[in-house]
Parts: structure tokens; C-alpha cells; sequence
């Protein structure tokens, strides 16, 4: 019992100080990423911490499990550089029996991260979907300010008010250049309003000019006009089928069979299992070496750390190509680490190497004999 307790504690103190500092770094790389998109355009400025933080919760099972391998890894060598694995080894204790104690410390671990996972990440990439898309495709009239210029939703309009305007729905000296395909057009007029044709918001441009230039063979065209409409609101706004396969939910990537759906869903089940692994192998791994230096078993869990998830990202890009499935690529990453983790743990368990296995090997060979 006071084995357990031991181990839970040193476990609890050492996984809520590393999650606090990465959750700290996460949110400085996700601020500053945010302001550059804020910067760009893709995001509106008002909503850079709302953004932020959608982010940094969507980014919570890839922190929890980073912070759970970290914490086995740091503790254990911890206590390996104590001497209190001398100890508890002394007392009967094998390498193995942590691993009781280790999984009753990560297993509400890792049923959050897969509530996260499963239920929150989605939710979390689909409110950062629609601030996007409410922001991007606003009409081109919230676009306009007086005295800059301003891109239209698509980017295929620039237009240029006069700071001295007559009203909120009016404007003088209206400067508007569009690029269509095959051709490019610029627009001049003294004055412009603000009408509505047809359910659809215009500008209606007065006493102005419009030169038009093919792109094919250079013609130019210039036209004067009285009144020229220009349409600048987007009239395919998003559904939900247009949103990303990464912010659809659990329930309906499971109803689907494309590719793509597949991959996401492979990779939202495997955080709980790359978590559940990261327990074993953090087990497996942890030791200190007294001339390597004390920090070498933590340079060691994040090598693994960022292979793991590498090849989680290769995993999800090839389930995506349809190169295999995803029960194929969730039983042969995952599997294949908690095997592997497994067996390393039990050689450390029963100090086997292998030139004890060789001597067994020989031995046998010559009772045989």
C-alpha cells in the first residue's frame, strides 16, 4: 500500500507540473499563430482568444498524453537516481509490479483524453471553422472602410472609398478593380450607393468609367456609365457538408466510408491507445545511466514521443490514400509499440539479455547431448 501511494504521488506532483508548462508553451505557440492569421486575414482580430483557446483544447490529448509519458519517465528515473529502486527492488518489488500502480494513476488520464478525443477535439476544430468562415465570407460591404484599401471575400475584387463620404450608405469617389477569368477590369465613379435588387445587396455606382482588358490577346474596352451595379455579397454560404472531415463528429465519421473520414477517426482513437502505450513504454524505458547524465531517459521519451507521432501522422496520411484501412493501421502501429513495449519491460522484469539467452541456448543444446 505505501508502495502505491508512493508512486501516485511522485506521479501526481510530477504530471501536473509538466502539463501546466506545456500547456503554458502551447498557448504562446498557438497565440502567436493566431495573431499571424489574425494578420493575414483568415481570422478577425476580436476573436484571437477565442481562436486560441479552441485550439489549445483541441490540442489537450496530444498535452495529457505527453504529460502522463513524461511524468512516468521523469519519476521512475528519478527514483532510479535515488536509490529508491534499490529499495523497493530490495523489498521484492520487480520492475513489473509498478505497472499496477502506474495504470491506476493514468487510467482516468486515459479516459479524459479520450473523451477529448472523441467527443471535444471535433467540437473544438468546428467552432474555430465557423469563426473562420463567418469572418472570411462576410459580405464585402463590413469589408470596406473609407480611405483603404480592401480584398473582397474571394479575393477577386479590391475596392477604395473616399474618407469623405457622404453617409454610412453612400460614398463618393469609388474606386473598384476586379480580376475575372480571361480578363481584368477597373472602375471609377464620383458617387455610390447601397440598393437592393432582387434580395440581393449592390453597389450601384454613379457617373463613372469602367476600362476592361482581355488577358488573351490585350484588347482594351473603355465604357462610360450613368449607373453600373456591382453584386459583393457571396451567395454560397457554408453548410455542413462543406466542413472539414476533422471537424465533423465521432457519430458521423463512423456512418461514413470515405478515406478521409477514416483516417481522422483512426487517428482520434489512437491518442487513448498511443496513451495507454506511452504508460507501458515509459515503464520499459526508464532508467538512469550515471555517465550519460540524468537527463538522458527524458531525451530518450521525447525521441519516442515525436517518432510515435510521426508515424501517427504517416498512419493517418496513408489511411487517407486508401492504402490501408484503419483497423489495419490502429493494430499494426498501436499494437505493434504495446508488444514491443511489453517484451522490454518483461526482459528488464526478468533481466534477461542476450548473452543469458545465448548460454540458456547452449546449455539445453548440451544436456541434450
Amino acid at each position: 500500500m505505501l508502495f502505491d501511494s508512493s508512486i501516485r504521488k511522485e506521479l501526481a506532483r510530477s504530471f501536473g507540473a509538466t502539463a501546466v508548462v506545456l500547456i503554458t508553451v502551447v498557448m504562446t505557440m498557438m497565440l502567436i499563430r493566431t495573431l499571424g492569421q489574425a494578420y493575414k486575414g483568415s481570422v478577425s482580430p476580436s476573436d484571437v482568444m477565442l481562436v486560441m483557446g479552441f485550439t489549445v483544447l483541441g490540442q489537450l490529448p496530444t498535452i495529457l498524453g505527453l504529460s502522463l509519458f513524461v511524468a512516468i519517465v521523469g519519476s521512475l528515473s528519478r527514483m532510479y537516481r535515488d536509490s529508491e529502486m534499490v529499495i523497493w527492488f530490495a523489498a521484492g518489488q520487480g520492475l513489473a509490479s509498478l505497472l499496477r500502480p502506474l495504470l491506476r494513476f493514468a487510467w482516468p488520464v486515459i479516459l479524459i483524453t479520450a473523451v477529448l478525443a472523441l467527443g471535444v477535439l471535433p467540437w473544438s476544430y468546428q467552432q474555430i471553422e465557423q469563426i473562420k468562415t463567418q469572418f472570411q465570407q462576410r459580405s464585402d460591404l463590413d469589408r470596406i472602410a473609407p480611405g483603404e484599401f480592401q480584398e473582397s471575400a474571394g479575393g477577386t475584387r479590391v475596392f477604395f472609398v473616399d474618407k469623405d463620404s457622404p453617409s454610412d450608405m453612400a460614398a463618393s469617389n469609388v474606386f473598384v478593380v476586379s480580376r475575372d477569368p480571361g480578363k481584368e477590369s477597373v472602375t471609377s465613379a464620383k458617387g455610390a450607393h447601397i440598393a437592393t435588387v432582387k434580395g440581393q445587396r449592390m453597389v450601384i455606382l454613379e457617373d463613372g468609367q469602367r476600362m476592361e482588358t482581355r488577358t488573351d490577346d490585350g484588347s482594351v474596352r473603355v465604357t462610360d456609365f450613368k449607373e453600373y451595379g456591382v453584386k459583393v455579397d457571396n451567395d454560397n454560404p457554408v453548410t455542413m457538408q462543406e466542413i472539414a472531415a476533422r471537424s465533423m463528429p465521432t457519430k458521423e465519421l463512423l456512418g461514413r466510408d470515405e478515406p478521409i473520414a477514416r483516417s481522422v477517426l483512426a487517428w482520434r482513437l489512437g491518442l487513448p491507445f498511443a496513451a495507454l502505450n506511452f504508460v507501458i513504454l515509459g515503464l520499459a524505458i526508464s532508467s538512469v545511466n550515471p555517465r550519460a547524465g540524468n537527463s538522458t531517459s527524458l531525451m530518450i521519451a521525447l525521441f519516442a514521443f515525436i517518432v510515435y507521432y510521426n508515424l501517427m501522422t504517416l498512419g493517418e496520411s496513408w489511411v487517407s490514400a486508401d492504402k490501408i484501412g484503419m483497423w489495419g493501421i490502429l493494430g499494426l502501429l498501436h499494437g505493434s509499440i504495446l508488444v514491443c513495449s511489453t517484451l522490454v519491460l518483461l526482459a528488464r522484469h526478468f533481466r534477461w539479455s542476450p548473452r543469458d539467452l545465448l548460454r540458456r541456448s547452449n546449455a539445453r543444446q548440451e544436456s541434450a547431448q
